[in-house]
């Protein structure tokens, strides 16, 4: 498990960049983090896709609280902060941005919900 060697909070472009050791940098997207919290809440117990999260566009990350060695909560400002973003998931959450955004979009579409722009 490789440690993030720097964590970012960017309020105004609304990402929190992540760089690795090895040089890989990600920009993840508020939203994106926050519809792909890992918590219970959102994932479930079972298997599958979890919990579609809706109307997340202007959601912004209050505070970035690291756990032990091995983990980061993320504060939102909408009051959800029970997901703990482990290294190897935030990773994963950067390696695989564009497969795991398309999904999402495509959730929405499905559901007929039409994503709007983030406030100014």
């Amino acid at each position: 498990m490789q440690v993030p060697s720097e964590i970012k909070v960017k309020g105004r472009s609304r990402v929190l960049e992540v760089a690795w050791p090895d040089g890989t940098r990600y920009q993840l997207p508020f939203e994106y983090l926050r519809v792909y919290s890992p918590s219970a809440e959102i994932r479930g117990h079972g298997g599958g896709e979890g919990k579609l999260e809706l109307m997340k566009e202007n959601v912004r990350v209050l505070r970035v609280e690291p756990v032990g060695m091995y983990a980061v909560r993320l504060h939102f400002d909408d009051g959800h902060d029970s997901g703990l973003y482990a290294w190897d998931y935030l990773r994963e959450l950067g390696a695989e941005y564009d497969r795991k955004w398309a999904r999402y979009l495509e959730r929405c579409e499905k559901l007929g919900y039409e994503r709007k722009p983030p406030a100014a």
